[in-house]
């Protein structure tokens, strides 16, 4: 172990975070994957990886919970997430991706760290940090370089490129008048988008009422969701499938100025799996964008206008 080169035939990769599994996948190296989280589930061959994470919240919990679990993890400077360090060790890899973007999204990187200096061998340790669309295509140029498969990972960015552009011409055919927009990425208590989502939301010609560019999402008020007064409401809690999604949206009924706000009365909230399509920076996120075109376009026909 730690004698490997990473450029060598078989080395053996730990993926510690969603979208770089399903990168490697993408770039040819999904052979060469010894270990993954248990959120890592597409594509599906992922699922029969071992599993060296796990989840300290409830299974059961509504946003709400999981965010008083949340604050309340990050004051107590604990994690929402269990490392396996000892079937990490098992594991002996060359190469492990983590991340330090978001101790939310994903096992942190200090804990990550930590487990790997008690290692026999010496792997490398890899951080990945996108905050923006762009920054996500270099990304996976850079893990195909680090793997030996610079060219696959060249493929693989460029064809997202395209489909960005593509989907940019779609849009402007689909949304000639385009609404105006909330994008949420949790629902109790409401947080606006960050990150690469104002990008992919760039590429519809949408105008986001609120959103912080390239910058962490993060919560906002409702007093701030009723002053923009959006034509339309995109929610895509992360972390959450269609199903809890939809179980968000539901529990947002009992709010009142929720239940006040012009486009839930007239009916254009659009639930999305935020987990899928928009949350993990990989090779999904234009698959994401297409997806909010196409609930826009059947909402209001290609056009909105104010009531």
């Amino acid at each position: 172990m730690g004698t490997r080169s990473l450029r060598d035939s078989n080395i053996r990769i730990v993926s510690l975070l969603p979208s770089a599994t399903e990168i490697l996948y993408a770039i040819g190296a999904g052979d060469e994957l010894v270990g993954v989280t248990h959120e890592c589930d597409y594509p599906p061959e992922a699922r029969a990886l071992p599993a060296l994470t796990s989840s300290a919240l409830p299974e059961s919990a509504d946003a709400a919970e999981i965010d008083r679990h949340v604050r309340r993890g990050i004051h107590e400077g604990s994690s929402i997430y269990h490392l396996d360090a000892a079937a990490l060790e098992r594991l002996e890899p060359d190469l492990i991706v983590t991340q330090e973007l978001c101790d939310v999204c994903a096992v942190s990187y200090d804990r990550v760290t930590s487990a790997v200096r008690r290692l026999r061998g010496d792997p490398r340790v890899v951080a990945l940090e996108p905050n923006s669309f762009d920054d996500v295509l270099e990304t996976i140029r850079t893990l195909g370089s680090l793997v030996g498969r610079a060219n696959e990972g060249d493929r693989v960015a460029e064809d997202l490129t395209r489909s960005a552009e593509r989907l940019r011409s779609r849009a402007r055919r689909e949304l000639p008048d385009p609404p105006t927009l909330l994008f949420l990425e949790w629902s109790d208590p409401p947080f606006a988008p960050g990150h690469w989502t104002p990008d992919l939301l760039d590429l519809l010609g949408v105008r986001s009422t609120i959103e912080f560019r390239h910058a962490p999402a993060r919560a906002v008020t409702w007093e701030e969701v009723a002053a923009g007064d959006p034509d339309c409401i995109a929610l895509a809690p992360c972390g959450f499938d269609l199903a809890k999604a939809r179980r968000a949206l539901a529990d947002l009924q009992a709010n009142e100025t929720w239940r006040g706000l012009r486009a839930v009365r007239e009916g254009r909230a659009i639930v999305l799996d935020g987990n899928a399509y928009f949350n993990r920076p990989g090779v999904r996120l234009v698959e994401g964008a297409e997806r909010l075109l196409e609930e826009l376009t059947r909402l209001g026909d290609g056009r909105y206008r104010r009531a």
